[in-house]
């Protein structure tokens, strides 16, 4: 019997009591390596699992994905371009999004790792520079789960080619890349390395703002208001000019339910505009 791509089941959504990190665990591994062998025959299944599952209990969810990135590094190709081309052949099919997916799309997290940590520099790509392919796999990843922690570091090293091709991705027609846009350009992204040039000046992510904030997918728009609500924290009076720009345009329901959302921060702070502001923008 052929086998395709697959991945392990996983809960809904997070369990008290349970940590994350088990959704990268020794059958997630051998999950991983047969989707690899399935498209790649080469694939020393044995060593890659081997390497993967070693030290793997002590591990943090995140270093895993990256341990296991890792892993992937020294049993693939080591010219990048092929190496991520083997990747992304071993995805499953694209999956139109839908929240019900719950936590499954943890399994892709080590092949973001892969992007991050080797599609950067052209030593690991024969000399040839990597930043098109790895941009292309994180759009091809973000169907699957999201290339959100990926994409970080090409925005941290390589700014402004990056926000160029998230650029393109305002009007996709897929709400994951849309998302893309704003989760992965936010300043404090939970488990995300931290962008400080945004911190400091969140100017250059605020035309994606604007383009999605009344964006038809909830899970777009919430992506916006956790922007906006990173920025709240470190420049506040920012996020309530945008804000109050919004309501005198005469702000739809869905950008009210932005502009509350985003202020959180500052309205449990106590701060007379933030409070402001959000009553004005009750439906």
């Amino acid at each position: 019997m052929i086998r395709s791509p697959i991945i392990p089941d996983a809960p809904k959504a997070i369990t008290k009591g349970v940590p994350l990190k088990l959704l990268i665990n020794d059958p997630a591994i051998e999950c991983l390596a047969l989707n690899i062998v399935y498209v790649y025959r080469q694939f020393n299944v044995d060593a890659f699992c081997t390497q993967a599952k070693s030290g793997l209990e002590a591990l943090s969810l995140m270093e895993r994905g990256k341990h296991v990135a890792v892993a992937l590094k020294s049993n693939l190709p080591q010219n990048y371009t092929q190496a991520i081309t083997i990747i992304m052949n071993s995805l499953t099919p694209e999956e139109a999004f839908t929240e019900e997916f719950g936590l499954s799309g943890f399994f892709y997290l080590p092949h973001s790792f892969f992007i991050s940590e080797y599609g950067l520099d052209k030593e690991n790509n024969g000399g040839e520079d990597p930043f098109d392919v790895s941009m292309d796999a994180m759009f091809k990843l973000t169907k699957r789960f999201t290339a959100e922690f990926a994409i970080r570091r090409f925005l941290i090293e390589q700014q402004d080619r990056t926000l160029a091709h998230l650029e393109k991705r305002l009007n996709d027609k897929c709400p994951n890349l849309r998302r893309l846009c704003t989760e992965g350009t936010r300043p404090k992204l939970p488990w995300g390395k931290r962008i400080q040039s945004f911190v400091i000046n969140p100017q250059p992510t605020l035309p994606f703002i604007e383009a999605l904030k009344d964006d038809e997918s909830l899970f777009v728009r919430r992506s916006v208001a956790n922007h906006l609500g990173d920025i709240a924290k470190d420049h506040p009076q920012i996020v309530f000019t945008l804000c109050e720009s919004w309501l005198e345009q005469g702000a739809s329901d869905e950008v009210k339910w932005v502009i509350r959302h985003a202020l959180r921060y500052p309205a449990k702070q106590k701060n007379s505009q933030a409070l402001s502001i959000r009553n004005a923008a009750k439906i």
